[in-house]
């Protein structure tokens, strides 16, 4: 199946060039009654204003003066680009980077056989097609224009990079403009993209929707002797019917204990644990859901970790609120997996308890100590903030459980976008569709 890395690394060339999921179906394969009474949830979905694209630049720029930057700049691939622009910048070994000063317009940077193609992509944005765009020749160093760029704006002190940003551009700008500071963007894009609007909301219940709806059709649609493949092509379809671009993996028995599974090609047999992970994409807003279950009858072993593992996710959503640190959260759940024997520490719950989720299907925050990476110190909750909610319990050559749903931090606590799982022999009993 094809792994939700590889989807990562395909996610950003399919915003570019678009990704043709019903070439990879079979037509000739008959579609399961559950997949075919799958709604059109497509036209449900409301795209982005350039107004509210502006109203973020605004607030980056806020954030800008209270981190004392005097601008930011993104560079080729960036999700914050398509945040505030509406633009996926090229990916190639060739510079195209997105200045954004504290005071004055942002700028293009784009080499100079492109510009056309950048006008045409800019104009999708709020920028519209006035925006003004630099070019650089073959020959020329586009980093000095750059630099030369922000100067002429008065952007003369703290310039912060995107954390995405490759490390040759990186060290090229700074050799570019030694007179200048160079920091991490971070406080000021995953400022803004932490915090989700009522519209981000919006998309990002519906892709959780969306997702459930094609899990459960899915679920539905098993068969003992089915192997992964044959799964693979029933996600495709259910998706291809709900009509959002999404991706599934299923791992069985063994490889359950492997958090994101394996490659290998695995048969479906009756009283096996199953794992179905990943999500869908809504105006480029992510869910992430995980659903556990055993077709047939699962032993008590499995029952009693289910149970571990469903508590610790009711006390992560216990514990996550306004003003919380996200350390605390994974700690409150990580205690109830160690207190019920699979500890200490990450021996048996191997990873963190989860990540932001938005544009990118892994962003700031996330639930787990120490994870500060150009912040002045760990993020605490704010209402707006989604993250998964995943704890795990992984046995290795035995079997694995994970339940993941995505929480919504409110202003007076958390939700979970889409209801827990009940049981591993009923794991959509809670949802209506």
């Amino acid at each position: 199946m094809l792994s939700r890395r590889k989807f990562f690394q395909l996610s950003s060339a399919a915003t570019v060039v678009g990704l043709n999921l019903s070439s990879w179906a079979e037509p000739s394969r008959p579609v399961p009654p559950a997949i075919a009474s799958l709604p059109d949830l497509s036209s449900q979905a409301r795209p982005f204003t350039k107004e509210e694209r502006l109203g973020r630049v605004e607030r980056a720029k806020e954030l800008m003066g209270v981190h004392k930057m005097d601008a930011i700049l993104l560079a080729n691939h960036s999700a914050s680009a398509e945040y505030f622009a509406n633009v996926r910048l090229d990916g190639s070994e060739r510079l195209w980077a997105l200045a954004m000063p504290a005071k004055g317009r942002p700028f293009l940077v784009c080499p100079a056989f492109e510009e056309d193609r950048a006008r045409e992509i800019l104009a999708a944005g709020p920028f519209g097609r006035e925006a003004e765009i630099l070019t650089w020749q073959e020959d020329e160093d586009p980093f000095a224009l750059t630099v030369q760029g922000l100067r002429d704006r008065g952007a003369t002190g703290v310039i912060g990079l995107d954390e995405n940003m490759k490390f040759i551009f990186a060290s090229s700008l700074q050799k570019a403009g030694p007179q200048m500071q160079w920091t991490s963007a971070v406080p000021v894009t995953a400022g803004c993209r932490m915090i989700k609007s009522q519209h981000e909301l919006e998309c990002m219940r519906l892709a959780c929707r969306a997702t459930l709806l094609v899990y459960r059709a899915v679920y539905q649609s098993l068969q003992p002797g089915m192997t992964t493949r044959d799964v693979e092509k029933l996600i495709e379809m259910a998706y291809q019917r709900v009509g959002f671009r999404g991706e599934a993996s299923l791992n069985l028995g063994e490889y359950t204990a492997l958090p994101h599974g394996s490659e290998e090609v695995q048969t479906i047999r009756e009283g096996t644990i199953l794992m179905l992970d990943d999500g869908c994409m809504v105006e480029g807003y992510w869910s992430d859901i995980t659903r556990t279950f055993v077709l047939g009858k699962p032993t008590d072993k499995m029952l009693r970790i289910f149970e571990i593992v469903h508590s610790a996710q009711s006390t992560a959503l216990a514990t996550a609120k306004p003003g919380v640190p996200a350390a605390e959260v994974d700690a409150a759940a990580r205690k109830v997996i160690v207190d019920a024997g699979y500890g200490p520490g990450f021996k048996s719950f191997t990873h963190r308890l989860g990540h932001g989720i938005g544009l990118e299907m892994h962003e700031w925050p996330y639930f787990v100590k120490n994870n500060m990476f150009g912040w002045e110190r760990e993020p605490m909750l704010q209402p707006g903030m989604v993250l998964s909610d995943e704890p795990g319990i992984y046995l290795p050559g035995e079997f694995g459980i994970r339940l993941e749903d995505d929480l919504h931090v409110t202003e007076n606590g958390a939700e979970l976008l889409t209801p827990q799982s009940p049981s591993l022999q009923d794991p959509f009993g809670g949802f209506a569709g």
